[in-house]
């Protein structure tokens, strides 16, 4: 691959030309990396619901022409200057988030929110120069969350690249670039339960089956389901939900139902649906003295959360989290090695794949609601 270093490259993406119109695959021109950047070849991408909320673009300012994409595993192609810790051949998943190691977040053992690197939907070019790396015939082609994975090649700042074992299997090990490692986090890293414990989990799409793998892995008793679509328990009993709550089935607020169940309420919640009504069962569906509630959902910019000041003194904890509290570059490997020791299951996640050419049909099942993740084969 090191015959192309230095190279402007001519490869395929699937660009999204205007808001919800099907991705075109076109002939792109990728420029080579710059400071502190690196060109990736990517082999494997999955459809996450966040490229389908910004090509839908029904909530916010996007950018248009721009390159969706953003969990995917590939390889390194080429670096540019800086780059010390990569070399072409490098196994990596690339990340919407990244770890500058540099700034005051980077150095705290508390967070991973990056202040250089943190997600930004809006900025569709590389932080080095404002400038994009993809082009059609002159043209700039926008980039998304800092990866834009549906092209063949792609360039990413080093920040957002995390360095995995070149024998994991990249088909699989793709999903843990944003969704499933985020539940999976959110559970380990921020809610901990404890051997034994209850826990319940709102939402039972790819995030919250990746917080169910968590409480499963964390040997949680009791792991309570909580979604609107009764369809969706079959499947999370494979994840190891062992109970299920259609909020639609009761007269009744959902926390009370499952405080019911539970004997005053569960030690651990983690909401995975964005919706603020379900952020406030989560919370108060937790038990008094000790229980703890994650936030992981995306609110409604104009959401308001509301709850009686009590649930605090009567010792609940909130919390929320970004990317499960993962640092890409330091903590992405071993979630990798995970898999690899048989621990974490990502085969049950994967329930579709199609080739890069009909990336299209990816965004039909996941707007038809139909399986988790769907894996697009570059080549």
């Amino acid at each position: 691959m090191s015959s192309t270093a230095g190279q402007v490259i001519k490869c395929k993406a699937a660009v999204a030309w205007e808001p919800g119109k099907p991705l075109v695959i076109e002939e792109v021109e990728v420029a080579p990396p710059q400071k502190m950047e690196v060109r990736l070849k990517i082999l494997f991408t999955s459809l996450c619901h966040t490229d389908v909320y910004f090509w839908e673009a029904k909530a916010q300012d996007s950018v248009f022409p721009r390159i969706l994409g953003h969990e995917a595993a590939g390889i390194v192609e080429s670096v540019g200057e800086g780059v010390t810790e990569l070399v072409p051949g490098d196994h990596v998943l690339p990340v919407f988030t990244g770890e500058c190691r540099q700034c005051a977040h980077c150095k705290s053992e508390e967070s991973n929110m990056c202040s250089l690197l943190r997600i930004n939907t809006e900025r569709g070019v590389m932080i080095n120069d404002e400038k994009t790396r993809f082009s059609i015939n002159g043209k700039p082609i926008y980039h998304f969350v800092g990866t834009s994975t549906f092209s063949e090649y792609t360039v990413v700042h080093v920040g957002c690249v995390a360095k995995i074992n070149p024998l994991a299997p990249l088909d699989k090990v793709c999903v843990l670039s944003c969704g499933i490692s985020t539940g999976l986090g959110a559970t380990l890293n921020v809610a901990k339960p404890t051997k034994g414990s209850s826990v319940a989990v709102f939402g039972l799409g790819a995030v919250g089956l990746g917080a169910v793998e968590g409480a499963r892995l964390a040997g949680a008793s009791r792991i309570i389901g909580v979604d609107l679509n009764s369809a969706r328990f079959e499947e999370a009993k494979k994840f190891g939900v062992t109970e299920f709550v259609n909020p639609k089935d009761y007269n009744k607020p959902v926390q009370e139902v499952i405080a019911e169940m539970t004997d005053g309420g569960v030690d651990r919640s983690i909401e995975c649906t964005g919706n603020i009504n379900a952020m406030i069962s989560a919370f108060e569906c937790v038990h008094d003295g000790w229980g703890i509630a994650v936030l992981v959902g995306v609110p409604h910019k104009d959401a308001v959360f509301k709850t009686h000041p009590m649930n605090f003194l009567n010792e609940r904890t909130l919390k929320g989290t970004f990317f499960g509290n993962y640092k890409p570059r330091s903590d992405l490997p071993s979630v990798v090695e995970m898999y690899m020791k048989k621990e974490l299951e990502l085969e049950k996640f994967i329930t579709h794949e199609v080739p890069f050419a009909e990336i299209n049909k990816a965004f039909e099942l996941m707007l038809k609601g139909e399986g988790l993740r769907c894996i697009i084969r570059m080549e």
